[in-house]
């Protein structure tokens, strides 16, 4: 299992979404630190390092760390 952590820019904008949204959001994010590479998708070239995780109302990036076993959302976006 992954340990998720937030860049604070990247909290807030978690934060301030609508409820529905950033469930939505928080299940997803729970599912990629059980597999991050399933639950993801690559974002530019496939590195397994920088991921994507999307929504129907938003998207993270993700930076995975496997050696500490970390993932870090660099970014949210919400789409709605």
């Amino acid at each position: 299992m992954y340990r998720l952590k937030y860049d604070p820019a990247a909290e807030a904008v978690h934060e301030a979404m609508p409820s529905a949204a950033s469930e939505t959001l928080t299940v997803a994010l729970a599912d990629a630190c059980h597999d991050p590479l399933a639950a993801t998708q690559p974002y530019g070239e496939d590195d397994g390092v920088v991921r994507m995780l999307v929504t129907e109302q938003a998207f993270a990036v993700l930076l995975i760390g496997d050696t500490l076993k970390t993932i870090t959302v660099l970014q949210v976006t919400y789409l709605g």
